[in-house]
């Protein structure tokens, strides 16, 4: 299992980004460029659960760890990622201290949490490593909370003492358009949105991610003391370089005159 949850823990700053293709083939050509880590997206991604077996396949050989955002705090869907051999899991739309605890206990086995056993899963080799697996859920399964609700701000305290939340991840579209600024993260709420995060998180000696659109600003939040930041998606890399090279093209075309 790739170390990212002791990575953090260390003091690193991990660069990631977003998969939202659902493909294998691209998971494996993001894995392999130089990414500390990769989410890949279930909740806005277009991939299925099939999907998400491939991907995660793909990724294996790679540097790259693998986090799965799933759609919803709900146990069901936790686990199963997890079974599949996921090494973290982002929930969104978390509002409250209790809803982060049951995402939470969705990640651990019995006393901390609610996972259910099944020995024979991805995750555990196929049941030849089950034991090593369960002891080390704690320190390898990286648990992450995204903060993007003015309910969850309200709740910061609350969320990060938790044990076994990891990281507060900041959603900056969701967050921006919570607190009405839609997409203006120069605005003075959104800026004191980040510095309350980062101070209840250091507060509960827990890290803090946040998925940026300007490679530019990297420097800037992790001077802040943010560690987890993603930045771009393969989508994205795939849309702007087809773009990009399409527009070039054309603008060389050789215009004939009639």
């Amino acid at each position: 299992m790739k170390k990212i949850k002791k990575r953090i823990n260390a003091g690193e700053t991990l660069a990631g980004c977003w998969l939202n293709l659902g493909s294998s083939v691209t998971a494996e050509i993001v894995g392999s460029s130089g990414y500390d880590w990769v989410l890949i997206d279930l909740e806005h991604g277009a991939g299925e659960q099939t999907d998400l077996l491939h991907q995660l396949q793909a990724l294996e050989h790679t540097p790259a760890a693998a986090l799965v955002r799933v759609e919803s705090y709900q146990k069901e869907r936790i686990h199963r990622v997890l079974d599949l051999g996921a090494n973290g899991v982002m929930v969104p739309r978390i509002k409250s201290a209790a809803e982060a605890k049951a995402a939470i206990a969705g990640i651990h086995y019995p006393p901390m949490g609610v996972r259910g056993v099944a020995k024979m899963v991805r995750a555990t080799g196929f049941g030849k490593n089950f034991d090593a697996y369960k002891e080390g859920t704690l320190d390898n399964l990286l648990g992450v909370i995204q903060i993007e609700t003015v309910e969850a701000l309200e709740e910061l305290d609350g969320i990060a003492a938790l044990p076994g939340v990891d990281v507060l991840f900041i959603g900056p579209a969701d967050l921006t358009m919570a607190l009405g600024i839609d997409g203006d993260l120069s605005h003075p709420l959104f800026v004191e949105a980040v510095k309350k995060i980062i101070a209840a998180a250091k507060n509960a000696g827990k890290a803090v991610g946040i998925l940026i659109f300007d490679p530019n600003d990297f420097e800037k939040y992790n001077a802040m003391g943010i560690q987890l930041i993603a930045c771009g998606a393969d989508a994205t890399f795939v849309a702007n370089g087809a773009r990009a090279l399409a527009s070039k093209l054309n603008s060389s075309k050789i215009k004939k005159s009639r």
